[in-house]
């Protein structure tokens, strides 16, 4: 079930990067405060370090470098990223196939957390859906017509 959900994910962030790929270099840098980490570039990778953060990180145990959001440059730069998500969304989905409501122990900031598999997932997924929205918006403050990027279109 969660790799169909994610299908679905896949589908929803492929039409976003691709409408993303008619935005200029510019608009794709372009800082603005109102908008939580500022450009679409900073958007996108933030939500790519909440996945390597809780799924790469935390449930699969794989070290992370999280680097500075200046060193990607280009929407191409961000879908090498999002590859390496899926990646480790593959990797989750795998490991604990049949065990999703079984409750698991992470660190967050040397503290214990205690979640299952699905809510796992459910967090990183919505987070992306979340920061998604917040991409559109801002597109649209930059003058572009935000295209539906939504599970069902």
């Amino acid at each position: 079930m969660l790799k169909q959900q994610y299908d679905f994910v896949l589908s929803s962030r492929n039409t976003l990067l691709t409408y993303i790929g008619t935005i200029s270099e510019q608009d794709f840098l372009t800082e603005n405060s109102s908008f939580g980490r500022g450009s679409i570039r900073n958007l996108l990778l933030h939500i790519c370090q909440t996945y390597s953060a809780w799924i790469g990180e935390r449930a699969l145990g794989i070290e992370q470098e999280f680097l500075p959001f200046d060193n990607y440059h280009t929407l191409s730069d961000c879908r090498s990223y999002f590859n390496q998500v899926d990646e480790y969304i593959g990797l989750f989905i795998e490991k604990f196939k049949g065990n999703e409501q079984q409750e698991i122990e992470l660190k967050r900031n040397q503290e214990s957390l205690i979640v299952n598999p699905l809510k796992l997932f459910t967090h990183v997924i919505t987070h992306e859906f979340h920061h998604k929205g917040q991409i559109m918006s801002l597109s649209r403050h930059l003058g572009y017509t935000p295209v539906d990027a939504d599970i069902i279109r």
